[in-house]
Parts: C-alpha cells; structure tokens; sequence
C-alpha cells in the first residue's frame, strides 16, 4: 500500500517496531475476517416477518404524534382527576384514594414520556441517531423512571381490584376491617416494593463509549447497552413478565370474573325482587306500598355501578398489560432472536397501550359513576350547580366511586 494513501506516524511506528509491511498485512487481515463473517447466514434469518409487522413499522412512523396527543390529554385528565378525588365527598371513600394515587402515577408517566416522543420521533428524523452522552444517561433515567411508576400503577390496580373483592365477599369480616384500618399502608406498600422489583434493571442496562473509527477525530458516541447473553439480562426478563406482569393479570383475572358474577347475580336479584312490568300480578299479591318496597335499596344499585367502573378499569389493564408480559415471557424463552427481531417491533405498539390505559380513567369515571359526575360539575360549573344534589350525595358513606 503506497505511503500517501495511508498516513501514518514514523515514530511511532519506530517505537512500537512495526513496519509499513506489517500494517498492511493486518490490514489484509482484518478484511478477511470481515468478509468471512458476512458470507456466513445469519441464523436469526426469515425471524417474525409477515405483514402485520410491515403494518407496526408502518405505524412506528406516525407513533410520536399519536402518542404526544395521548400524553397531553391524559396528564390534563389525570389532573382532573386527582382534583375530584380529592374532594371531601369524594376522599371518604379509600377506594377513591385508591384511584387518586393511581392517576397521580399515570401522570407522571405522560409528562416524562411528552420530551421522550417529541425529541425522538418528532425532532429527530426517521433513522436518525442521536449518540450524545446527555441523551444517552437520559434514555437511561426514561427507562428506570417509567418502569418504576408503571409497576406502581399495576400495584395499586391490584391492590383496587383485592380492595373491592373484600368489601363485596367479606364486607363485615376481619379482612375488611383490617383492611380499612391499613389503608394509607395498603397504599403505600406498591411505592415501596416496585423499586426493589426493579432492581435487576439497573444492572442489566448502562451507558456504553465506543468510538468512531471512521474518522481522525475518533469521535465518541454513547449508547445504552447490555449484555443478550449474561444471566442477569434473562434473569431480569423472567421477572419483568412473570412477576411484574403475567402473575398481576393472573390476580385481576379471577378477581375479574369474581366480580363480574357478583354483578350478575345482583341483576338476578333484582330481576326477582322487581316486577313491576307486570302490575297485574302483583296487584293479586301485594298492595302498591309493598310492591315499591321491593325495589332494591339504592345503595345496592350504587354498589353495583362501583363494581361494574372497577371491572371496566381491571378489562382494560389487562387488555394493556397482558400483551406485555407475554412478549417478555417469550423474550426471556426464546432469547436471542427473539428479542431482536420480534421484540423493537412492538415497542411503540406497547407504548400506545400503557398511555391509552393511563389516559382513558377520566372518561371510564365520567361515563359510569353519578358521584364523580355530580363532584366534577360541583368543582367546575359552581354557579350552575344546585346545591340540593350535592348535599345528598356527601351523605353517602359507601365505599361507592
């Protein structure tokens, strides 16, 4: 190889022995190896293709402007929210608290995920690269910082779900009381134990230099990185899905099913209990006092739309959560192509479905509890507002939504 054509520094050369033949026979070397590696296949060839992963990269492409409308309108109904739960009316009930903390967990997931979308899909142009060391530590923190609260929000979803099981099976029973005087640290005990859950997390991923060979500068680009093959990177993925996801779901599913019989069998009841489209038949039987005398209390028929919002709230978790864990689950199964072909697809896809869950209580609240309604106009619309309803609805001291 002629001198011009590769410039290099005589003494050092000189001082580490080497001369002009033995660069180029490493050279020669190093092209060598690289050509062997590219002719062999790759084994993870023909993994997970097929035209539903040409329609998720098809929607990675518009998934910053969808996901940045979802943040900015679920942080500001989080808000609302936690501006009615809030309420003395409202704050009596601990399910509320319950409900309070949750939407204060989902809030600060969308307002740290608002940088995240704008500057990596929205700034940034599709391909483009940002290996600054600042945006690295800060992929980092997006990482910890949203795994962290999103184990919060599955703990205090479980802990809603057991909550009203108790109440609606034992409402008298010792686990009930026992609950209710336990109930700041029911809350309390998801904020404590999902750092520890994610602990193997801060291990497995780190900030990682490498550099730029291409050029005379040797610029350095950083990146997060880790390991495919340690034991620590499965480790962490079999604890993410299991624990963190799939046993969660597991716990909402028969709490679900629980509930939704409780609410069929109170329809049942209801349906026994009142017959009043048919007069004729109870005009024999009872006079018109007894007959309305059967219908059933109103606090039951509140109870029941409480147990319908939080089946409405669990379907939906697990409609979100459960796609998650099993992709980790398979992650963690089938390792390395896996989670390097299949996986990134998904990415955005369960990104959407977290924010959607984490924006849509709001809505679920306002379309199925009176009370939340009636607190929400009370708040907002003062002037408008009679007081009469509001002061029947601060005598209820139910656990109803």
């Amino acid at each position: 190889m002629p001198q011009s054509q590769l410039p290099l520094n005589e003494t050092l050369l000189k001082d580490l022995e080497l001369t002009s033949s033995d660069i180029q026979d490493f050279v020669k070397l190093l092209f060598d190896f690289q050509k062997k590696n590219q002719s062999q296949p790759d084994e993870c060839q023909g993994y997970c293709q097929g035209d539903i992963y040409k329609w998720l990269r098809a929607y990675n492409g518009i998934h910053g402007y969808v996901s940045l409308l979802i943040c900015i309108f679920g942080t500001i109904a989080n808000i609302l929210n936690i501006m009615v739960l809030t309420r003395k009316e409202m704050a009596k009930a601990p399910i509320n608290n319950i409900l309070k903390w949750l939407a204060v967990a989902d809030m600060f997931v969308m307002l740290e995920y608002i940088p995240y979308t704008t500057y990596q899909y929205i700034y940034m142009r599709p391909g483009e690269k940002d290996l600054s060391y600042s945006w690295a530590v800060y992929l980092l923190i997006h990482m910890h910082f949203t795994q962290i609260l999103h184990t919060i929000s599955i703990g205090l979803t479980v802990t809603l779900a057991v909550w009203r099981y108790v109440a609606i099976r034992h409402p008298n029973g010792n686990c009930a009381n026992f609950l209710l005087a336990h109930s700041r640290e029911a809350i309390l005990f998801p904020f404590i134990i999902s750092p520890i859950l994610c602990l193997p997390t801060y291990f497995v991923f780190k900030v990682r230099e490498t550099l730029e060979v291409d050029t005379r500068e040797h610029e350095a680009m950083y990146h997060v990185y880790f390991d495919t093959d340690s034991i620590l990177f499965r480790f962490n993925f079999w604890i993410h899905s299991v624990i963190i996801k799939l046993i969660p779901c597991f716990i909402l599913t028969v709490i679900s099913l629980v509930l939704m019989h409780v609410l069929c069998e109170a329809s049942r009841r209801r349906l026994k209990l009142k017959d009043y489209d048919n007069p004729t038949k109870y005009a024999i039987q009872l006079n018109l006092n007894e007959t309305k005398s059967r219908r059933p209390p109103r606090c039951d028929r509140r109870n029941d739309r409480t147990t319908l919002l939080l089946v409405a709230v669990l379907i939906l978790f697990l409609v979100t959560e459960f796609p998650q864990g099993l992709l980790g689950l398979l992650s963690g199964m089938l390792e390395k192509c896996f989670f390097a072909h299949c996986y990134p697809p998904f990415g955005e896809l369960m990104d959407l479905l977290a924010l959607i869950n984490a924006a849509v209580g709001f809505v679920l609240y306002g379309l199925m509890s009176k009370q939340f309604r009636t607190t929400f106009r009370s708040l907002f619309f003062k002037r408008h507002f009679g007081s009469s309803e509001m002061t029947r609805l601060t005598r209820v001291t139910t656990t109803c939504v």
